[in-house]
């Protein structure tokens, strides 16, 4: 099947952004995080401002309450209440502003991750090759995953510590401007630093997150193809691909972990060296400077509750980086631009089988690369047609074109004279149904798969209808011989439901929506001969009146058609009745000949 090439993690990512232009796109794009905004910072000055309680306090009962022979015990008494409500005032405070901020982060990683999982499904078919499906899983899960941690603890230290360290060296400017220009000075080397380390961390988080991406696409395909893996002997192999990027993660791991290794101590000697300046500048100089020695313990607490946020900086900055690495992630996936759109002004699409005109019709999964060109064809309603060709050719492309999975990249589709941009997409899910080769089924009963059929168009569906719709194409037989009937588990991916009988509930699918253009991709192929006539019936029952457009992968389907399309290297070759193409010989006569070849070596 021809589903174009996927597109490189690296490519979706774009060119390589600073911090902060990351944190302001996301800002952008995440109105969540503004509401309150101005509440939460109110509070967390509250909160900061509760902390220099015990210095003030402290300050206080040295300097007024015991500095004298005479102690003033009331006053100290009286203080060390103050101070005692105080903190349980801010003890109180403190939770609801974490519980505030916490909520705040809940309800933006909520939105977000709808969002991303909604503009998931929005992408084109470009977007969806088997190679990415790992990608665009880590974006939903584990590169979220990533800002939820950052923010349940970083996000808030940052608003709390910076807000801290403000009103800290305030205070203790007005206590002692000297002592409080002596901890700007020693903190002040940390600043260049963490910007130049802060710089290759982000580089070595986005690596990371890649590597992650890649381990995810490695587990889906071997868990995915677990059938064939062992079936085939390929274990060692699937292991060994699984390995190879497990250790490219794990290596990504250290070299962005070596950085946590660096700030970690760097931090914690600057807070100590800054700590050590107030004693030692203070006992030298304090009384120089008027500084009394409840001052001077005071302005010790304060350089404390500036340091004691320096210490923290390089786990907050590790958590930082690996949160914004996995943000600019999930916020290139949703620049990715959404090509199919649903029109202002729609035009509504008719019932009945319906004319399909192809003009000028070309596609690009990787701009520059065409697999469709200038294709023009017109398919009376109600003809059955077979679209031949080999693999890659580009037939598939097509059918998905006239799904409108994605839109043409040059020319247009119409049907009934109608341009497939111009309907909405329930207008379009009921006048159009793609039945897949492998048809999908979720872990579910039979009969909440089957609501599906006309459920996308926006509408309920009942029992008695969906046994009228079995009863259509033929299948009560098949559909009495369930264990359970209607409430059968078809379980994961409908793996407790045989290949054809997946594909029996994808035709029972399509007769709900009674679509006027019923585009089949082989449905009858790697199905037992029994199985493979019940389909061939109800085919032949849910295709009566309507357009029918075949990718023919077999000879039966081509010489069942009223007319047969061949595609070669994404052209239209060839279009006629199959005994007029086997005469015509040319790229079809190849095929049949393939065909006539493997049948009797069959």
């Amino acid at each position: 099947m021809n589903v174009g090439p996927a597109l490189p993690d690296d490519e979706l990512d774009g060119p390589e952004e600073g911090a902060l232009t990351v944190l302001r796109r996301g800002i952008a794009q995440t109105p969540e995080l503004k509401r309150g905004l101005f509440v939460s910072v109110l509070f967390a000055l509250m909160v900061a401002g509760g902390n220099l309680v015990i210095p003030i306090a402290i300050q206080q009962i040295l300097d007024k309450g015991v500095s004298s022979g005479d102690p003033d015990w009331s006053f100290v008494v009286k203080t060390c209440v103050g101070a005692a409500v105080a903190m349980v005032l801010l003890a109180g405070l403190n939770k609801f502003l974490y519980q505030r901020l916490m909520r705040t982060a809940a309800t933006v990683i909520y939105s977000l991750r709808v969002r991303t999982f909604a503009h998931v499904h929005e992408l084109s078919i470009r977007h969806h090759g088997e190679s990415r499906r790992g990608v665009l899983v880590a974006r939903v899960t584990s590169d979220l995953e990533t800002l939820a941690q950052f923010a349940s603890w970083g996000a808030v230290s940052w608003v709390v510590n910076a807000t801290m360290i403000v009103t800290a060296l305030s205070v203790m400017a007005v206590y002692s401007w000297q002592l409080a220009v002596v901890v700007a000075v020693v903190l002040v080397p940390i600043f260049p630093i963490l910007k130049l380390v802060q710089k290759r961390q982000l580089r070595a988080y986005d690596g990371l997150r890649t590597r992650v991406a890649e381990t995810l696409t490695a587990i889906s395909e071997t868990v995915g193809g677990i059938r064939v893996v062992r079936g085939y002997g390929q274990v060692p192999r699937a292991r060994g691909q699984l390995d190879g990027a497990i250790d490219s993660q794990y290596r990504s791991q250290l070299v962005a972990r070596f950085f946590f290794a660096i700030m970690f101590p760097i931090s914690d000697v600057f807070s100590g060296l800054a700590l050590a300046a107030v004693v030692g500048v203070g006992v030298w100089q304090g009384p120089g400077w008027g500084l009394e020695a409840g001052t001077l313990v005071a302005c010790l607490f304060l350089a404390n509750l500036v340091v004691t946020p320096m210490a923290e900086i390089g786990e907050i900055l590790d958590q930082t980086q690996t949160a914004l690495a996995g943000w600019r992630k999930v916020l290139n996936l949703l620049a990715e631009p959404v090509e199919v759109i649903d029109p202002a002004t729609p035009t509504a699409v008719p019932h009945g089988s319906l004319e399909v005109r192809l003009e000028g019709v070309g596609y690009s999964y990787v701009p520059g690369h065409p697999v469709l060109h200038d294709v023009d064809l017109v398919l009376p309603a109600g003809i059955n047609v077979a679209v031949v060709g080999e693999t890659g050719s580009g037939k598939t492309t097509m059918a998905k074109l006239l799904a409108r999975l994605a839109d043409p990249t040059e020319g247009r589709i119409t049907v009934a004279g109608i341009d497939l941009r111009d309907a909405t997409r329930a207008d379009r899910t009921r006048a159009v149904r793609l039945v897949p080769q492998d048809g999908f089924l979720f872990d579910a009963t039979l009969r909440e798969n089957l609501q599906l059929g006309a459920e996308a168009t926006g509408s309920a569906v009942t029992d008695d209808e969906i046994r009228d719709a079995v009863r259509a194409l033929d299948l009560d037989d098949w559909l009495a011989g369930l264990p359970e009937g209607l409430d059968t588990p078809v379980g994961e991916r409908g793996e407790a439901l045989s290949v054809g009988e997946r594909q029996l509930v994808a035709l029972v699918r399509a007769q709900l929506a009674d679509p006027g253009l019923l585009i089949l991709d082989e449905a009858t192929s790697a199905v037992d001969p029994e199985t493979e006539r019940a389909l061939a019936d109800a085919l032949a029952k849910l295709a009566h009146g309507r357009t029918t457009v075949s990718i023919a992968h077999r000879l039966s389907t081509a010489e069942a058609a009223d007319r047969v399309v061949v595609v070669d290297a994404g052209r239209i070759v060839q279009v006629g009745s199959h005994a007029e193409l086997v005469a015509e010989g040319g790229v079809y006569g190849r095929l049949y000949e393939s065909w006539l070849g493997n049948t009797r070596a069959a």
